[in-house]
Parts: structure tokens; C-alpha cells; sequence
């Protein structure tokens, strides 16, 4: 907060002198600084909960004829970030949509389906790639107020519920799905 685009910048520079990978989050709202961040991006991750309200993110969806009608301002956005990324260095930034606080209820089965269809039409329009996502699981929960997460857990200490390790397992095929330089393929030490 409060930093200028030279600070952030110098910042970066410095992280990536001795960091493998620099996380940015940005807020959701468009900004100058959201925007930079993206342009810097070389994965880029747009969570998304399973609604159509949060659908409305990635594109405008026509409930009617379930036909995708446009991309968002966040999409355009996007595309924006990806081309002027491409012409500064010539890389290309991986956009990835992770579904995010997933359910297992068979009530929401259904509209999990739709949002998941449109999801899949519109990433071939718009050019995303779909990441299997997190389930909405009362340990991350848990975790949050201590500042951990689930790869904060010693699963050694045989403390693991079925619960833990399915939600582990979770992070390991978002993992796998990223395919981040230098882990691409290797085994996943968590």
C-alpha cells in the first residue's frame, strides 16, 4: 500500500535475485497498479467460486440460450496485459482459472455443471486454462486465523485426517496443473 510503481518495481527486482516465485495479489478491482501487476505475470490465477455471479467476472453468460455473450472488462483487461506483455518480452502470460470453495452437494450439482460448461466455452474463446480448484473445507478455515495452510501441516506426525489428505491432494493437482518452471514433473515434496 502506498508504494510507487519504482518501489514495487525495485522490490520485484530485488525478490528476484533470490525467489524461484514471486506471488502478487492484487485486488479485484482495476486499477494501475492491478494492471502492472498482470502485465508482469507469467502464471496468472483468477479464482472463481462456482456462481454465475462470480461468472459475470469472465464473461457475460445468456441464461436463455446458454450462449456466452461477451468477455468481461476483467477479460479484456486481461488480454490487454497479454499483449503488451508480449511486446515488451516477447512471453506469453498462462492464464489460469481455478474454481475455488467447490461443493460436493448434490443440490448444486446441477448449476456446478452449467458454470462449468460455460467455464470450458468461454476458455476456449478467451483463452484460459481450467485448474481443478478447492473444495470449500472447514481446514482451510481453520487455518486461516493462525496464518497457515495446508502446506504448513507436518504430515509425518500421523495427525492427518482423510479430510487433511484430500484437501492436500487438492493442492497437489493444482499443482501439477500450473506446470511452474522448475516443477514441472518433479515430485511434489508436500
Amino acid at each position: 500500500k502506498g508504494m510507487s510503481v519504482r518501489q514495487v518495481e525495485d522490490e520485484v527486482r530485488r525478490l528476484s535475485e533470490t525467489c524461484d516465485f514471486i506471488v502478487i495479489d492484487s485486488p479485484g478491482g482495476d486499477s494501475f497498479m492491478a494492471r502492472l501487476a498482470h502485465t508482469w505475470a507469467d502464471t496468472l490465477i483468477t479464482p472463481l467460486n462456482d456462481s454465475f455471479v462470480d461468472f459475470d467476472l469472465l464473461g457475460s453468460f445468456d441464461q436463455t440460450c446458454a450462449d456466452i455473450v461477451r468477455p468481461s472488462i476483467y477479460s479484456e483487461m486481461v488480454w490487454d496485459s497479454r499483449k503488451k506483455k508480449a511486446l515488451a518480452v516477447r512471453t506469453p502470460i498462462d492464464w489460469v482459472v481455478l474454481r475455488n470453495r467447490t461443493s460436493a452437494s448434490r443440490i448444486e450439482a446441477k448449476n456446478k455443471q452449467r458454470v462449468g460448461d460455460a467455464l470450458k466455452t468461454l476458455s476456449q474463446r478467451i483463452g484460459f486454462r481450467l485448474a481443478p480448484g478447492l473444495s470449500e473445507r472447514v481446514i482451510y478455515r481453520e487455518l486461516f486465523p493462525q496464518g497457515l495452510t495446508m502446506l504448513d501441516l507436518d504430515g509425518d506426525n500421523g495427525d492427518m485426517r482423510m479430510t487433511h489428505l484430500a484437501a492436500r491432494q487438492e493442492l497437489r493437482d493444482l499443482f501439477i496443473t500450473l506446470k511452474l518452471p522448475g516443477l514441472d514433473g518433479e515430485p511434489l515434496k508436500f
